[in-house]
């Protein structure tokens, strides 16, 4: 029977930082994308996606900080736990945000335009988060990082937030649902805050696994 060799660590590490490259500069040409797009057609969600992408950008610094915290066993439970609090940080601020201006859009009934650039974001992300969110997942469960899992879940998050996007996107741009976008937004902000305070409580586990990965094992 042939033994299969684990993974080597530094292999793994130098992987998860591509990784988070990747997102870091998928995110920012999404932000940027995002944001303006949502200024022009007024779109709340929009808007919203955009700032997300910007939160992101933090979640995945403090996980490239994290990364590059692994050289002991004393520098990665440091890192660990400050990179945590960093990204329930980043979850909080974000589901506060879209509540808030979900819930002003459809108290002042600002009605947003058709914005095909939007729409085209939100399906591009539907396909790239997914991709980058598996990948992460694996490097984060072979790490036994819980910080590195709440930044890849975080990715995993920002799929479904596009797919909610895309939905209210449409129905505002075929049958004039007004209300559509601010209500896709308010659908965001309770997956985002549980994630939150999840990851403040240092609830987050390893991703794909249901105990750590003892360091030896590498």
């Amino acid at each position: 029977m042939t033994d299969t060799a684990p993974p080597d660590r530094s292999a793994v590490v130098r992987r998860g930082q591509w990784l988070t490259w990747a997102t870091i500069a998928y995110n920012s040409l999404e932000a940027v994308l995002s944001v303006g797009a949502g200024l022009v057609a007024g779109s709340v969600a929009l808007v919203g996606f955009g700032f997300d992408s910007l939160i992101e950008l933090s979640s995945s610094i403090a996980g490239l900080w994290r990364l590059r915290s692994d050289s002991t066993p004393a520098a990665r439970a440091r890192s660990e736990r400050i990179a945590l609090r960093v990204i329930g940080v980043c979850f909080s601020l974000l589901a506060a945000y879209v509540s808030i201006e979900a819930v002003r859009t459809l108290l002042t009934r600002e009605a947003p335009d058709e914005s095909i650039l939007g729409i085209v974001i939100a399906a591009g992300s539907l396909i790239v988060m997914p991709l980058l969110a598996r990948a992460k997942r694996r490097v984060a469960a072979q790490l036994s990082s819980s910080a590195l899992t709440a930044e890849a879940r975080q990715t995993e998050i920002c799929m479904y937030l596009s797919a909610i996007l895309l939905g209210g996107l449409l129905l505002n741009a075929l049958l004039e649902w007004w209300w559509a976008d601010p209500v896709a937004a308010l659908a965001m902000a309770p997956l985002i805050g549980w994630e939150g305070v999840q990851a403040l409580r240092g609830r987050t586990v390893c991703a794909d696994c249901s105990a750590p990965i003892a360091d030896s094992s590498f």
